[in-house]
């Protein structure tokens, strides 16, 4: 029977990802050619370069390695070749990146800052499919004491439990509060919605002494800080 596709042994050497890798060094080889040295082995239909390829095309929006980080089990595992086993190391690949880029930022730093809270959740944020509300618990001198899921929703919002919010507050003893959520569209401008859950919990707050330090909004490699908007 005639083969569909060439064998990794049947291409040349400077076509073969880990003959290339040992020869020149990973950062010659190609998004694809990297991810065929995690994923191994192809199947019985292709190659493992093209399995790799077509994995970075698979996503109907988002082409390439940022199609990946929005793909989950249950999608990888419709990509013909592609099982239990590789969409495991797939996965797993991405959780690695996102927890390399937060070890880059220092563990010690004030959450009382936009920026560093934007820097240390972006990775972690800014991909997901669905909005995600966390609740920071920062100590006298901004130093995160807890951090808790407040709400997992849908692609438009999220719901904010307010009462659950005092109630870990008093829980961890903490002395101020920070709220960061992300917006799946990629674009960090406050909702209507933001705005008045955000106004509740910072009402809430100033009746109990315990303040609202900043509601920050992760969107696609950029952040609002509702503060310095002078929102809050």
């Amino acid at each position: 029977m005639e083969k569909r596709f060439k064998t990794m042994k049947e291409r040349p050497v400077t076509e073969r990802p880990y003959e290339k890798c040992q020869e020149t060094g990973p950062e010659t080889l190609s998004d694809g050619e990297l991810l065929a040295v995690i994923l191994r082995t192809g199947s019985r239909e292709q190659s493992v370069l093209e399995m790799a390829w077509e994995l970075l095309s698979a996503h109907p929006t988002r082409k390439g390695l940022l199609g990946l980080c929005h793909m989950d089990r249950e999608t990888l595992l419709k990509i013909p070749g592609i099982g239990n086993i590789k969409a495991s190391q797939i996965l797993c690949m991405l959780e690695l990146s996102r927890r390399i880029a937060r070890a880059s930022v220092p563990e010690d730093g004030e959450f009382s800052s936009p920026e560093y809270i934007a820097a240390y959740y972006m990775e972690h944020m800014r991909h997901l499919e669905k909005e995600r509300v966390l609740l920071l618990l920062l100590d006298g001198r901004h130093r995160l004491l807890k951090e808790i899921v407040l709400s997992r929703g849908t692609e438009n919002g999220a719901l904010v439990p307010v009462r659950e919010i005092f109630q870990e507050v008093f829980r961890y003893n903490a002395a101020t509060v920070v709220l960061i959520h992300n917006h799946p569209s990629g674009c960090p401008e406050p909702s209507r919605e933001d705005m008045l859950i955000t106004r509740r919990i910072r009402e809430a707050g100033d009746l109990l002494g315990i303040p609202l330090l900043d509601h920050v909004i992760i969107g696609d490699n950029c952040f609002i800080s509702m503060k310095e908007q002078q929102l809050i």
